[in-house]
């Protein structure tokens, strides 16, 4: 039995996206700069799929500039604004950030420009107020992740990005967990700046986009032929752009079924594991994506060293389960979690964090099943914790 449930990481591209990508590649693979009848074959598909990424987000086609995924999305957001600067400025992040966005910010950090990082509750959300009391003169760039992949939790987008924008500072969202799942509307968000990535709603991977508000200026990171509006260069990559457009496309006309589906299967699941002793909820219940549940193994005698989130990884992998866990490793030494540390959690317990993540595919047996699984591994790990339970 295969049960997947690490669809945050990434998805199975969607057989309509896939039948999409072979037309590209065998009836409309010229050049999309060209002016012949190839080259305009191409083009044609290309703004095809820019209007559907666009609808999904309702946004303006002409405001959608494609990338390679959510990664360069959101380091043209960052590293475009900051390049219109010849001093270094001020910019303010979260301190549970991809490290698409940490990253850049380490990096603009290096050459002098002072990085203000958010902090978040014990449940992962950042307060407003914090936000508020954080601007500075010389802030230019606020980016804030909408929905955190490690721990599930929204932010309040509307409320932050509405203070950027009385200030007239720059706002920019990583929206990659969050397109496709819930509805994302920047005509009505506070938003500058807005990334979305293929491969998290069943298109493949090597494509995403950045939603740029008309008006909003960036400096490009690449030079070259101008392509995307003088903004990304180099000859789009159509098949996987004509198969992101499809799948969003079928990802907004299908939203208002699956979002509800994948809440209650959601639910289900933490309901369930919630019985567990050695399990502990992480992220904010209420306001959480759709589709992710997280927990951090405990033991009741403080040794989590027993069982690592890792640990559980691998153990289901064996029983045919895939789900992630949030510690790193690195020759064979586990660190833990930076998130789960910038929620408050101690070094122990941020080894212990493990991710499932629902989608498409899954039903009510693969989660009573995921559950049965999960139990008897951490049974046989600590055997002390299912002896408390009789």
């Amino acid at each position: 039995m295969q049960i997947y449930l690490d669809y945050s990481a990434t998805t199975p591209a969607r057989p309509e996206a896939i039948q999409a990508m072979q037309k590209a590649l065998t009836q409309q693979w010229g050049n999309p700069s060209s002016l012949h009848e190839w080259g305009q074959r191409a083009a044609t598909a290309l703004e095809l799929a820019r209007m559907q990424v666009a609808s999904l987000i309702n946004a303006l086609p002409e405001s959608m500039i494609f990338t390679s995924g959510g990664t360069e999305a959101d380091n043209l957001a960052i590293m475009g604004i900051a390049r219109l600067y010849t001093k270094p400025q001020h910019i303010i992040i979260s301190s549970v950030e991809h490290s698409a966005v940490a990253e850049p910010a380490r990096q603009l950090e290096q050459l002098g420009w002072e990085v203000t990082r958010l902090p978040v509750d014990k449940f992962g959300r950042i307060h407003p107020l914090d936000l508020q009391e954080s601007l500075r003169s010389n802030t230019v760039l606020i980016s804030i992740i909408y929905g955190q992949s490690e721990v599930g939790t929204l932010q309040p987008i509307e409320a932050l990005g509405q203070i950027a924008r009385d200030r007239n500072i720059m706002f920019h969202t990583d929206a990659v967990q969050v397109a496709g799942k819930l509805q994302v509307d920047v005509q009505k968000l506070p938003v500058d700046l807005l990334s979305v990535s293929s491969h998290k709603l069943y298109g493949p991977q090597g494509a995403g986009a950045l939603y740029v508000r008309p008006g909003v200026e960036l400096v490009p990171m690449l030079g070259g032929g101008g392509q995307e509006l003088k903004l990304r260069s180099g000859t789009q990559a159509l098949p996987t752009i004509v198969g992101f457009g499809v799948a969003a496309e079928l990802a907004l006309q299908e939203i208002d079924v699956e979002t509800p589906r994948l809440i209650a299967l959601r639910d289900r699941l933490f309901d369930k594991l919630s019985h567990v002793p050695s399990l502990v909820p992480t992220g904010d219940r209420y306001f959480r994506l759709p589709h992710h549940v997280s927990f951090c193994i405990v033991s009741p005698d403080g040794d989590t060293e027993k069982v690592t989130g890792k640990t559980l990884v691998r153990q289901l992998n064996l029983a045919g389960i895939g789900i992630s866990s949030g510690s790193a490793c690195n020759s064979g030494k586990i660190t833990p979690s930076p998130i789960l540390l910038a929620m408050g959690y101690s070094k122990t317990m941020a080894v212990g964090g493990i991710r499932l993540s629902l989608g498409r595919e899954t039903t009510e047996a693969d989660i009573d099943w995921t559950v049965i699984a999960i139990e008897q591994i951490l049974n046989r790990f600590m055997p002390k914790v299912a002896l408390s339970r009789r």
